[in-house]
């Protein structure tokens, strides 16, 4: 019935890959969280400074990795839509 052209696909693909960067937001905030109550706990605890430093560092990388396989999908839908 509606036949779809190549350009129309390369906009949806362009318009996915918007959406995809927007997954950015969601590891920005969550660090910035992680972050700010790693500096609470310290001010409460000093002893335990390099005991929360550690476990906050390990937590925002893996927070961090939603964030680069949305870069990766993006980076997917602009380059790879020739298939």
């Amino acid at each position: 019935m509606y036949e779809f052209t190549e350009f129309f696909a390369m906009g949806m693909a362009f318009l996915g890959a918007g959406i995809a960067v927007l997954t950015g937001i969601g590891p920005g905030i969550g660090q910035g969280y992680a972050a700010g109550k790693a500096v609470e706990a310290i001010g409460r605890q000093p002893e335990a400074a390099g005991t929360i430093r550690t476990t906050m560092i390990i937590g925002q990388a893996l927070a961090e990795t939603t964030g680069l396989y949305g870069l990766l999908v993006a980076i997917f839908l602009i380059f790879v839509n020739g298939l």
